[in-house]
């Protein structure tokens, strides 16, 4: 075989073996993975200490396996002397489903929910609180299949239904910090984790017993020195998440 063809055959041969490299894979495991919801502005005061508490998840054992931590950032403070550049209108809306579902008493920051309740473990100041996650419960396995910008999700719950279903995606920055300029944080420099950013929301279908999405990555957080990518399905028009997997996302 001549050097110049064997040379372009080797590259082909390292081509195939590199390629699956690149895409990462994302699975729950059966039992329904609980999801920490955090609801916090860089323009209130009483923030900070709940940012901080929220970041050591990072560090946490049960961190993707059993645990998804998710930081939304919303925007009813933004008028009060700072613009939170993480916030979104529709974390807001999110949180105020909470409130009509009567999973939360009122919106208000810092507000954490986890599995969709009200809850204030995290006051105690020690992570021991979190031991007292729920008991897990079979929920199905959800599985994320991420190929560069491509996005392939499958979910088969535990119990099959003909409720319709939707998946949610976001991508989480890390390493998060701003200086505040102004409003009750003005000269702080704050920092932030799982931040939720580009939250993307599509119905599932109906495929062979179970249920499958196809949509985009959404764009990179700006600015963060880490990124992980996470997704929830929940019930048609529900916030309630009924299974989560998460995972960190390659360079």
């Amino acid at each position: 075989m001549p050097a110049r063809l064997s040379a372009f055959c080797r590259i082909l041969v390292l081509s195939a073996c590199t390629a699956p490299a690149f895409a990462q894979s994302f699975t729950s495991p059966a039992q329904r993975v609980a999801v920490l919801e955090l609801y916090t502005s860089e323009g209130c005061s009483s923030c900070p200490p709940a940012d901080r508490w929220f970041s050591a998840l990072a560090d946490d054992p049960r961190l993707w396996r059993t645990l998804v931590p998710l930081a939304f950032h919303v925007d009813y403070w933004n008028s009060l002397g700072w613009r939170d550049r993480f916030s979104d209108a529709r974390f807001s809306a999110r949180q105020g489903d909470y409130v009509h579902a009567r999973g939360l008493s009122q919106s208000y920051t810092p507000g954490m929910l986890l599995d969709g309740r009200e809850w204030r473990g995290w006051l105690n100041g020690s992570d021991l609180a979190l031991r007292q996650l729920p008991a897990p419960a079979a929920a199905g396995r959800l599985q994320l299949d991420v190929d560069g910008e491509q996005v392939h999700a499958r979910f088969a719950p535990a119990v099959a239904g003909g409720e319709a279903l939707e998946l949610h995606l976001v991508r989480l920055g890390f390493g998060l910090s701003t200086a505040v300029g102004g409003g009750e944080n003005g000269g702080r420099q704050l920092h932030h984790d799982f931040v939720v950013s580009g939250w993307q929301q599509v119905p599932l279908r109906a495929v062979d017993g179970g249920w499958q999405a196809d949509l985009k990555l959404p764009p990179a957080v700006a600015g963060a020195r880490r990124e992980a990518v996470a997704a929830w399905v929940a019930r048609a028009g529900e916030p309630r998440p009924l299974q989560a997997t998460g995972g960190w996302l390659t360079p």
